[in-house]
């Protein structure tokens, strides 16, 4: 009998019992927290940690993880639960964009202009994901493009994991390589009371040269796959994958897109742009973007003439597709429940200012990468992990002659590093539950490229450092 690695759902329930195991072990701990004006948000104060009474998380803990993790069950204070729902609302729209065909008929006549050119598809949209990253911090919201982009990468002769892969890594690397991302560069600099504009030449050039490193690895593993199939990490889920994404309209080379499926197209574009538009410049989130989808998907069923009865099913259809990832989506979100009730997230940011005390620059820098690498697979929030490390990593710089825009460097790459895989971080189990690429399979293919990235990294860091 040969061994099966389990599932995305048994592996983040294995990591709530281990995490929930170490708050009998790791001694509990809090800094004091006062309100930062410029944040709006409670932060630690340096020099304040103390141990408080431990808090061990037991067997009730463990399973009512999964439920905290969508919203906390005593205060009913939502946690995951807005973007669970929010993916239930893209399976139902794009249910009802699928059954138009006009997704289908689109994509077919896409692989015919672009013949012999589909290769450059993929620094392309690696590159505008990026630029969101970089901005605005794209995250839960690239959910929304996986759907569409692996029948895509699949026409073209690719796998799914090349889609999942050009929007987990392109949105990624520009979070990695974050300029004014405000969810992390910006409130990170907030946090280190420094202006965010500090030290974004070398947050450009980690972001670039990331870029460029994640193109040509995806570009080189996708050329494999279009020339030998069996070569794809995926390979035995082939059949079942094409099955759910793919439908003979795609073979068809021959379709011609209808005047309404021509309008679906149309709204189906637009809801997208509309979509960036709200993330980026007016503060939209889950519950706006829900509504705009949903919105979307009721003027299509117009549009196409859909009836109410199989409009319905078909949106119910849609999102129970996507029912899996919802369900990855508040169970990842558990594991940082069950650490903050067990008062271990401080504890940990306490031993990471005990170690860096008192370092020479170059090695300061690096063992701040390295913490804050450790930290992002607690607090996988880039702006939870900041408003919680920089209070007290930043000063500490002072005294190892570093600037602190340095120490904001070395967060947000860590932070971003880190969520390229990690399982506590919703968005990437999620991304390859609807992508099917087991999680191990994802480690596989992605783990060259991390030791690339972190060698750039940590060499950027130590450049700069040096010239101090």
């Amino acid at each position: 009998m040969t061994f099966k690695f389990p599932s995305a759902y048994t592996i983040l329930f294995l990591l709530i019992v281990l995490v929930a195991a170490g708050t009998w072990v790791v001694p509990a701990g809090k800094y004091d927290r006062v309100q930062s004006v410029a944040l709006g948000k409670e932060v630690p104060v340096p020099g304040t940690y103390k141990h408080v009474e431990s808090n061990p998380q037991g067997v009730v803990a463990v399973f009512l993880a999964p439920i905290a993790g969508f919203y906390d069950p005593d205060s009913y204070e939502a946690a995951a639960i807005d973007v669970a729902l929010f993916v239930l609302i893209i399976g139902g729209f794009l249910g009802v964009v699928t059954k138009t065909g006009a997704i289908d008929t689109g994509i077919s006549r896409a692989m015919v202009k672009l013949k012999g050119h589909e290769k450059w598809m993929i620094p392309i949209l690696m590159a505008l994901f990026a630029l969101g990253g970089s901005t605005y911090g794209m995250a839960e919201e690239s959910l929304a493009f996986y759907a569409l982009l692996i029948p895509v990468m699949i026409a073209a002769g690719y796998d799914s994991v090349v889609a999942v892969a050009v929007i987990l890594l392109g949105a990624g690397i520009g979070c990695l390589g974050s300029t004014i991302n405000p969810f992390a560069t910006v409130i990170a600099a907030n946090a280190a009371d420094i202006p965010f504009t500090q030290g974004i030449g070398l947050r450009f050039f980690i972001l670039l040269s990331g870029w460029l490193a994640c193109v040509i690895y995806v570009m080189r593993y996708a050329a494999r796959v279009k020339k030998d199939p069996s070569l794809s990490i995926v390979a035995d889920h082939r059949a079942e994958i094409e099955q759910q994404f793919m439908t003979e309209a795609h073979s068809d080379t021959t379709s011609i897109l209808t005047l309404s499926q021509k309008i679906v197209l149309v709204i189906f574009a637009l809801t997208f742009a509309v979509m960036i538009w709200g993330v980026s410049s007016q503060g939209w989130w889950m519950a706006k973007m829900g509504a705009l989808f949903i919105a979307s998907a009721i003027l299509i069923g117009f549009v196409t003439r859909m009836g109410e009865k199989n409009f319905t099913d078909v949106f119910i259809n849609g999102a129970r597709d996507l029912l899996g990832v919802a369900i990855i989506i508040g169970i990842a979100r558990g594991i940082v429940v069950v650490m903050n009730a067990g008062h271990m997230t401080d504890t940990i940011l306490h031993l990471g200012e005990q170690a860096l005390s008192g370092l020479p620059n170059v090695v300061f820098i690096n063992a701040m990468f390295g913490i804050e690498v450790l930290m992002s697979f607690f607090v996988p929030s880039s702006s939870g992990l900041a408003v919680l490390s920089m209070p007290i990593m930043a000063p500490l710089a002072d005294f190892s002659g570093v600037g602190r825009e340095l120490v904001v460097t070395a967060f947000q790459s860590a932070n971003g590093l880190v969520d390229l895989f990690n399982p506590t971080f919703a968005v990437v189990m999620g991304a390859l539950a609807i992508g099917k690429v087991p999680y191990e399979r994802w480690l596989r293919f992605i783990w060259p490229l991390l030791l690339i990235l972190c060698v750039l990294i940590m060499g950027s860091l130590s450049i700069v450092a040096l010239s101090s």
